[in-house]
């Protein structure tokens, strides 16, 4: 019996995820989406957490919005429960109590943003026995069991690093200028969109590689009858797919399309604003 080491969702949940059923427009679900995976991303960096905790942290994330909706877990709680579970899934655990305060003061500090005041942000870590310290915990443990129980307990993630630098060997591109951290950024910045959770890996690193060639304008071979990305056991139309993905993510936005990701962090403020901007929005 073979192991899938990168579930990926189905054609239903693609189509329709949870979140769209409920009335969350598909941009709007995108740029939450996005901003929890950046949270993530910010916790681990001040916890001094590795990067493939962090990549896996993102895309149990990511899988978790294909059999969930924002309308019932707020992002923020849900990336606290990814990026603690994945600390122990990829064998560098963090305490939870740094963890929660590292949530707290980027959530307090994005808060501040908001806010129309000119005072400089300050942050006050949160008394162990205050009742917000409570709730936090509260809603990491829920969580990080509700990430198990709905992804079946099936956490494996198989992430594209070692794949990209084998494809940037065989192509011989290690050595041109720009191209292994170009596409390795690349590879980081696709953890902020679904694709992990919707292609193989090893397809997601040959996005990255042509991507990068497109941009600085390298030629890749281009043998009509064996084509480079048949090597790699990838087609076209999904590299380029993952490629308008990654792409949509340096898409301008407006202010209040920034500050309104920023707003619904928590499922309380989701529900406050389907009910009030959900109907105006479909």
């Amino acid at each position: 019996m073979s192991v899938i080491l990168a579930p990926l969702a189905s054609l239903p949940q693609i189509e329709r995820t949870p979140s769209r059923e409920d009335g969350i427009p598909e941009e709007l679900e995108e740029d939450l989406r996005a901003y929890g995976c950046k949270l993530i991303q910010q916790a681990g960096v001040l916890l001094k957490q590795n990067q493939v905790a962090m990549a896996t942290a993102q895309v149990l994330f990511q899988r978790f919005w294909y059999v969930t909706s924002m309308k019932q877990f707020g992002i923020g709680d849900v990336g606290m429960g990814a990026l603690y579970l994945a600390s122990k899934l990829e064998e560098s655990p963090i305490r939870m109590r740094d963890l929660i305060n590292v949530y707290d003061l980027l959530l307090s500090r994005a808060q501040h943003s908001l806010s129309s005041t000119t005072t400089k942000f300050q942050y006050e870590p949160t008394s162990y026995f205050a009742s917000t310290f409570y709730d936090m915990k509260d809603a990491l443990v829920v969580a990080e069991m509700q990430i198990l129980k709905r992804l079946g307990f099936n956490v494996q993630v198989q992430h594209a690093y070692g794949t990209l630098v084998n494809y940037l060997q065989l192509l011989g591109l290690t050595t041109q200028e720009d191209v292994p951290q170009r596409a390795w950024s690349y590879l980081n910045d696709a953890l902020q969109t679904p694709v992990y959770a919707l292609y193989p890996s090893a397809t997601v690193a040959a996005a990255a590689v042509f991507l990068t060639c497109r941009q600085l304008q390298i030629p890749l071979p281009s043998d009509p009858a064996h084509p480079w990305w048949e090597l790699f056991d990838s087609g076209l139309e999904d590299i380029m797919s993952i490629c308008g993905t990654i792409q949509r993510l340096y898409r301008p936005r407006s202010d209040m399309e920034k500050r309104l990701a920023m707003t619904l962090v928590s499922k309380k403020e989701v529900r406050k604003w389907l009910e009030t901007e959900g109907g105006k929005a479909s």
